[in-house]
């Protein structure tokens, strides 16, 4: 009986030193692990031990399956490319605003530019005008001074 002790101690070991590949099917083994380990100690037949053990072989043979067959650099460049997602907004929001800015400015030079220059046109039309009013007033001094003259 002492031998039998023994022997499910170091199965009690061996089991629990196993790693563990998920963290989804860690407290499902965990649990099995603690039910199958409570039955080994409460029952004396050796037949119920194997069982156990044959199914804890096949939960952590199926488990290294499992984590073998995972796309190990799929999953790390899917990583990287959301990294690069989430690098890129910043950059893109930052040319977004330079560039918002840049236009605005762009296009308050081009207001002004306009209006200046229909600024620019109405006072030359007005001096235009002017110069022309003065020319013909002296057109018509000169018309004037001769006329009185003769």
């Amino acid at each position: 009986m002492a031998a039998e002790a023994l022997v499910q101690e170091r199965h009690h070991n061996d089991v629990l030193a196993q790693p563990d590949h998920g963290a989804s099917t860690a407290s499902g083994l965990s649990l099995l692990r603690y039910f199958s380990l409570q039955t080994l100690r409460l029952s004396s037949q050796f037949s119920f031990m194997l069982i156990f053990e044959a199914a804890l072989r096949y939960v952590r043979e199926s488990e290294e399956i499992r984590f073998a067959m995972r796309p190990m650099e799929l999953i790390k460049r899917v990583k990287e490319i959301q990294q690069e997602a989430n690098a890129k907004p910043e950059t893109v929001k930052e040319n977004d605003t330079r560039q918002t800015v840049a236009v605005g400015l762009s296009k308050r030079l081009k207001d002004l530019h306009s209006v200046n220059d229909a600024t620019s046109f109405k006072a030359l039309e007005e001096w235009r005008k002017r110069k022309m009013e003065r020319a013909r007033l002296r057109q018509l001094e000169k018309n004037g001074t001769l006329a009185t003259q003769a």
